[in-house]
């Protein structure tokens, strides 16, 4: 679908250009998965602390993989036009690395509609948390490029980022 200028046609906005959640009753169930990749940015003290088990509020790295799980069945209590879909699986990975935390989420369902959101919202999350439990030795710590690398099943197919 494309708009009369040419571009790609926003699907949830509807004719008038207002937000609308899209039907997908009439598309077909498929085994979907979405991968999704961001990073927490930490310095040197904070880092050693992850890596020695000095975080003063605990094991830093559990707590952000659970708070990335819970936020992928969260997504669309959070992402107002998300459908509710049954999460079939979540894997989160956090490694430490020299300038900070690296975090995937995979998730996969069998259903209607993609899990790319659900696979941002658990990266977001667990970087949110990951934050909150870090910043009593690092107040400097920040969020970056959260971002789908892969996607799978549904009309559109296979994607992977280049």
């Amino acid at each position: 679908m494309t708009e009369p200028s040419g571009g790609p046609r926003l699907t949830h906005v509807d004719d008038r250009g207002q937000a609308r959640m899209v039907d997908v009753s009439g598309k077909g169930v498929t085994v979907r998965s979405a991968t999704a990749r961001g990073r927490v940015m930490l310095g040197d003290v904070a880092v050693a602390a992850l890596r020695g088990g000095g975080v003063p509020k605990g094991d830093a790295l559990a707590v952000a993989r659970i708070a990335g799980l819970q936020a992928a069945k969260r997504t669309p209590d959070l992402v107002p036009l998300a459908h509710p879909v049954a999460v079939h699986g979540v894997v989160v990975e956090l490694v430490v690395v020299d300038d900070g935390v690296e975090i995937e989420a995979t998730v996969r369902t069998a259903g209607r509609t993609g899990v790319e959101m659900e696979a941002l919202t658990c990266v977001a999350v667990a970087a949110l948390a990951l934050v909150d439990m870090v910043k009593a030795v690092d107040k400097r710590a920040r969020i970056t490029d959260v971002r789908v690398t892969a996607k799978s099943g549904g009309r559109s197919g296979d994607w992977t980022a280049p």
